[in-house]
């Protein structure tokens, strides 16, 4: 305070200002958040609108047939036992994975997938190799249920399991299989319309093979197992 009784103010050189500066900073920066906000709701607003464009159709199925006639050819060529294929199956039958291997740990083994007309895994699976390995392999484990079930005037024997049910018929010098997540219906359809056959003397060949399921030999498609 001076003589006069007037109070001098000090000037510090701040005023005003800072707090006009740090507003305008923060308006921008709301700004620049809603900015982004709304871009992107454009993007998702756009690409919502091609995809309605686009046509879609839900009724075209997900699974994708193969043809596995040339696999068929040669493995009965080189295989050294009769091979099993269906024969006569109508069109809602798809064929979904096929292979043969000359030499495995299951022996010499034949695989041919299936989708059947409900959407359910059947595969044939053949091997001359040791019967129970090779059945507890390909059926994931499915243990008998002491019954058999007449197809096609041979007996086979009624496998079942948490994830795959199995029909089995035991040959001298070859094991086959019908297996998969399919019903008993399905499966005795699919041994039902079996035919083997073996081309001719066995040939130097590796593997052949087609489409994919998980733990198929040779490694396949795959195909959804049971609940």
């Amino acid at each position: 305070m001076s003589a006069t009784g007037v109070v001098v103010r000090a000037e510090t050189g701040m005023g005003d200002d800072g707090g006009v500066a740090a507003s305008t900073e923060n308006k921008r920066g709301r700004q620049t958040a809603r900015d982004m906000v709304l871009s992107l709701l454009v993007i998702l607003l756009g690409a919502g609108f091609v995809y309605l464009l686009v046509p879609h159709d839900d009724s075209l199925d997900p699974v994708r047939p193969i043809s596995y006639d040339v696999e068929l050819v040669t493995a009965r060529r080189a295989a050294p036992y009769p091979v099993a294929a269906p024969a006569g199956l109508p069109d809602t039958w798809r064929a979904t994975s096929v292979g043969y291997k000359r030499q495995s740990d299951l022996g010499a083994v034949w695989h041919l997938g299936f989708m059947d007309p409900d959407d359910q895994y059947a595969a044939v699976e053949q091997s001359d190799g040791e019967p129970e390995k090779f059945i507890r392999s390909v059926t994931h484990g499915a243990k008998p249920a002491d019954r058999t079930q007449a197809v096609g005037g041979e007996e086979w024997e009624r496998y079942e399991g948490a994830k795959y049910d199995a029909l089995v018929r035991r040959d001298s010098g070859v094991t086959t299989v019908v297996t998969g997540t399919a019903s008993f219906e399905s499966l005795t359809r699919l041994a039902a319309a079996l035919e083997s056959e073996r081309a001719g003397a066995p040939e130097e060949s590796g593997e052949t093979g087609a489409g994919g399921e998980s733990g198929r030999p040779p490694e396949t498609t795959g195909a959804s197992g049971k609940d």
